[in-house]
């Protein structure tokens, strides 16, 4: 029997080791908070065990990263030096950053670390490299995202809207205010039509590398009035403990054979916390059955084939959409 340590038992966290138990593992959580460590462990019955030493030290055969806030790469670092697969969902750009960073060390030690897992980045980036079957050469790239998982979600929200976003414009990086760029973006329904705009989104950061050759990736946060004007005060009250259901949407536009320009737009809709967490597990199962496609640090698109973790996602009831209109 594997076992996986779930590092942060939040909303993403808890629902990550709950989809772990249901799929054969044993497994360890720990948390900052132990009252709510404790209140998990409860929920989850005698499967689940509490682990309360260093992290880093874990004698387990995958890492979860789902704490927040706070970094993951120093975590994710001391235990790729021990020889030890690691998935993380983290979606600070910065924090992704300092993740892939860790990329030659991870693949000269045949360790997988595994950045974004989650449902975005994560889930989108496993659709834009299912999107990309479909053209012969993909040129642009557009990811859009909708609502929020848990508090930690809530607050990177928050922080997505101010500072500045980064887009890939034709060979090298662009920055743009955070909340500027209104763009009117379609999800799959029930969230069907919001304004997005600019954010500190790691997509770009991810995506790139998975497609060296594209000409354009930009990435839009789902926003409004409020969300805007408040963005560089603090949160005005606590965020909820789930935010209820968000979506994303992923659009290619390339070429293809005797059709000249195509635009592929693919999108899914779910409770953000819970997707996240069923992402997170199943690509932890498919990292320990080889299923990665070279060791090291990236994405989704960078490290997998996208069929495999769909279909399993599939059955966890995550589903992906096309656009056909």
């Amino acid at each position: 029997m594997p076992t996986a340590l779930v590092v942060g038992v939040g909303a993403a966290g808890a629902r990550a080791a709950r989809q772990l138990l249901s799929s054969g593992f044993r497994v360890l959580l720990t948390d900052q908070r132990s009252e709510r460590q404790a209140t998990v462990l409860d929920a989850l019955g005698e499967s689940a065990q509490a682990y309360d030493r260093d992290p880093s030290e874990v004698e387990a055969d995958v890492v979860l990263l789902c704490h927040g806030p706070g970094p993951h790469a120093p975590l994710a670092a001391a235990l790729v030096r021990r020889g030890v697969p690691v998935v993380s969902v983290a979606d600070d750009p910065d924090d992704v950053g300092s993740l892939l960073d860790l990329d030659p060390e991870a693949t000269e030690r045949g360790v997988s670390l595994v950045v974004g897992a989650g449902f975005s980045p994560g889930l989108s980036c496993l659709l834009a490299a299912h999107a990309a079957a479909l053209l012969d050469k993909v040129t642009e790239i557009h990811i859009a995202r909708a609502g929020t998982g848990g508090p930690a979600c809530a607050q990177r929200h928050h922080r997505a809207l101010r500072g500045l976003g980064l887009d890939w414009r034709d060979g090298g990086w662009v920055r743009r205010s955070a909340g500027s760029g209104r763009e009117l973006c379609w999800f799959p329904d029930p969230v069907g039509g919001r304004d997005c705009y600019r954010a500190a989104l790691p997509e770009p950061l991810l995506l790139v590398r998975a497609f060296p050759g594209v000409d354009r990736i930009t990435a839009r946060l789902a926003a409004n009035r409020r969300d805007r004007m408040t963005a560089r005060l603090p949160m005005l009250r606590p965020p909820h403990a789930d935010g209820g259901p968000g979506a994303t949407r992923v659009e290619l536009r390339g070429e293809r054979r005797g059709e000249g320009t195509v635009t592929v737009v693919y999108g899914a809709m779910e409770v953000p916390s819970m997707a996240a967490g069923a992402v997170a597990a199943a690509v932890a199962r498919l990292v320990l059955e080889g299923g990665a496609i070279r060791p090291g640090a990236g994405g989704l698109a960078e490290l997998f084939e996208p069929l495999p973790l769909l279909q399993a996602l599939a059955e966890r009831g995550i589903k992906a959409a096309a656009f056909t209109g």
